[in-house]
């Protein structure tokens, strides 16, 4: 990561992602390269929707939830340089290789999302993903997504 925090807060992440309550998985970026890599906060809290029924006598946050908060902080990174999410695009999961899940993510965690970009190729983007907690992997994917214009 870059030797220079950068905040960007829960307004500017919702200029950038279209996502909204309850699928905006990410609360603050705290490290970004643009083009290279990106650092993210996720504050997991009982007040998730998902807790309810996954599961109510241990909550545990969804692993493809996990894997859909580390994909929003790609688009973060690949959206970077722009002032404002353009409305007549939408960033789409095309695959997902190598997916992990080494612990449990439960309420009063705070999932710190680091995400790798590798390479552009023809529309698609790759990228490494890390879930942490505490230190401590809580999951790992490979994963490409795309940006395609709405009615394409």
């Amino acid at each position: 990561m870059s030797e220079t925090t950068i905040n960007i807060d829960i307004h500017k992440i919702m200029k950038l992602l279209p996502h909204r309550y309850p699928m905006l998985m990410v609360d603050r970026v705290i490290d970004l390269e643009p083009h290279k890599n990106i650092k993210v906060i996720k504050n997991v809290t009982i007040n998730e929707p998902y807790f309810t029924g996954h599961y109510p006598q241990r909550p545990v946050m969804p692993g493809v939830l996990i894997v859909e908060a580390l994909a929003q902080a790609a688009a973060l990174l690949t959206f970077s340089d722009e002032p404002v999410h353009d409305e007549n695009t939408l960033y789409y999961f095309v695959g997902i290789d190598k997916v992990r899940f080494k612990r449990p993510v439960e309420p009063g965690d705070q999932l710190i999302l680091s995400v790798d970009f590798i390479s552009h190729k023809r529309g698609f983007f790759k990228f490494n993903g890390v879930a942490t907690v505490d230190g401590k992997l809580a999951a790992e994917a490979e994963f490409v997504c795309m940006v395609k214009k709405n009615g394409e």
